[in-house]
């Protein structure tokens, strides 16, 4: 189950001495006035907790320290009202380890013309002090975020907003674990991945079990615990029979429910939050798990299948930075399987044997049951849905063998133009940006893998935000994507990111 701490940020104000203790007054009124009108907002996905005013190296330094030793401290957002003079921050910053926001704004949205005078100058200037301790974070090779407006203006509010989903993917990031049911897929390049160095990267840990460890643990799940899954199952989905008979049906349905329960209770015995399986390795499982890897993708498990690993963690982070968003469509792995070409309806048919997670469905949700060829086993129940409509991203992590690369690319989701009666899985259908000929070449010059960590709710700036925090090269794939523009940023980013 998705499990995110009580996090909180940190707003650190800047200032000096010189200026007296009435100007440091009105300073600490005014971080916490906007602190307060961030807080009562109703933008912000968690709370930003007033530090006092930040004047020297010492205390700089200390209240760095203990943002890296609060467990809820998420990231620390920095604004100099006055001038702070940049050399101050230098053994802070060297020793802070969080997400760290530059908020370049002022407590005055207007200059007040009739009565400024040089108190009121000395007193608001952080078009000065910003600066001033913008030149050290960049001098100091610092990675953050800068946003630039009015504390009051909502798209202020809302950048910052999406800051903290992505802080909180940062500092998450260390704590995915990742569980591999069996291997990756045989003679499967795009898949593999160097494990070491994902978790000297992002912090992930990925491990392996024996098949047969895990289904020990599914035939150990009563039938009383089961009977009672599926009861749930038929009240919240369409059953759709297909001329199969009932009784047999539901027996098929049991199965992935016992397979639900049992590897969602091995997952939380040994601390996974995100699993791989495999259909060329399924031990002593009746069926391809399916319905139940859709259930626990919805709960907030990460995801990949044939191995991906790196496709499981990536599902797990995107829904770990979507925790608690309003009105949030969807977040789910994705796989490229066939294409439109007929001219101005192209489009990408995305799918995948049976695991979609539905989180991202519009309309019913049936259950069917359906042969499957690969995997040797029953025919496993599977839900069946369309994916909602509207802008989204998918993402690919991919292992260059010197570096990971994330493709971050615009997509555009639509309804199909006819119904699929005779395809029995999940699919979602969409035209990448900037359009599909340009769009796909990009994908394919890039090293995109044919899995997808695929979101309604997080941008590309996010995403990419998160990169950067990582040290790996990001690669935006959107509207203004041209190939000539593309391929010299690759060559750039060989040289910066090896």
């Amino acid at each position: 189950m998705l499990k995110v701490a009580n996090y909180k940020f940190w707003f650190c104000t800047g200032s000096q001495d010189l200026y007296g203790d009435e100007c440091l007054a009105n300073v600490a009124a005014h971080s916490k006035e906007i602190v307060d009108t961030l807080n009562k907002s109703g933008v912000l996905p968690f709370e930003v907790e007033w530090r006092p005013t930040l004047i020297t190296n010492e205390l700089i330094r200390k209240t760095f320290n203990e943002a890296n030793n609060d467990p809820e401290c998420a990231g620390v957002i920095t604004w100099m009202h006055t001038f702070s003079p940049a050399k101050s921050w230098i053994l802070g910053l060297q020793e802070y380890r969080k997400p760290l926001l530059h908020l370049h704004t002022q407590y005055n949205r207007e200059i007040p013309y009739e009565t400024m005078d040089m108190d009121f100058m000395n007193e608001n200037q952080a078009a000065h002090g910003d600066r001033e301790y913008a030149h050290i974070l960049s001098r100091m090779r610092i990675e953050r975020k800068t946003i630039v407006g009015y504390w009051q203006d909502r798209d202020v509010q809302e950048r910052i907003a999406e800051w903290m989903r992505t802080a909180v993917g940062i500092v998450e990031s260390s704590h995915i674990r990742v569980m591999r049911v069996a291997d990756n897929m045989r003679n499967v390049a795009v898949t593999e991945g160097d494990k070491v160095e994902a978790q000297l990267k992002f912090g992930w840990e990925v491990d392996a079990y024996p098949v047969n460890e895990v289904a020990a643990c599914v035939e150990s799940v009563s039938a009383s615990d089961v009977n009672a899954l599926v009861d749930e199952y038929y009240d919240k989905y369409d059953i759709v029979l297909e001329g199969r008979d009932p009784e047999e049906f539901k027996k098929h349905v049991a199965v992935q429910a016992k397979i639900e329960l049992g590897f969602e209770r091995f997952l939380e015995e040994k601390n996974y939050q995100a699993i791989v399986t495999h259909f060329g390795d399924l031990g002593s499982l009746q069926q391809l798990p399916g319905l139940a890897m859709q259930r626990l993708m919805e709960k907030g498990y990460g995801f990949g299948a044939e191995g991906d690993w790196k496709v499981a963690a990536m599902v797990r982070l995107m829904k770990i930075m979507t925790t608690g968003k309003k009105d949030a469509k969807g977040t789910s792995m994705l796989e490229d399987y066939t294409y439109n070409l007929v001219k101005g309806k192209e489009g990408i048919i995305e799918a995948h044997m049976l695991e979609i997670c539905p989180s991202i469905a519009e309309g019913p949700i049936q259950i069917k049951v359906q042969p499957l060829s690969m995997g040797d086993r029953e025919d496993p129940a599977r839900l069946v849905f369309q994916s909602k409509t509207g802008p989204g991203i998918a993402t690919s992590l991919v292992d260059l063998g010197n570096r990971f690369r994330l493709l971050i690319q615009d997509v555009d989701c639509k309804k199909v133009e006819k119904p699929l009666p005779k395809l029995p899985t999940a699919i979602n259908y969409w035209t990448p940006q900037p359009d599909f000929y340009t769009g796909t070449e990009a994908w394919l010059l890039a090293g995109g893998a044919h899995h997808t960590a695929f979101t309604y709710d997080l941008t590309a700036e996010q995403m990419g935000d998160w990169a950067y925090a990582m040290g790996i090269e990001p690669v935006f794939i959107d509207k203004n994507t041209n190939m000539r523009d593309l391929k010299r940023d690759l060559m750039l980013g060989e040289v910066f990111y090896r």
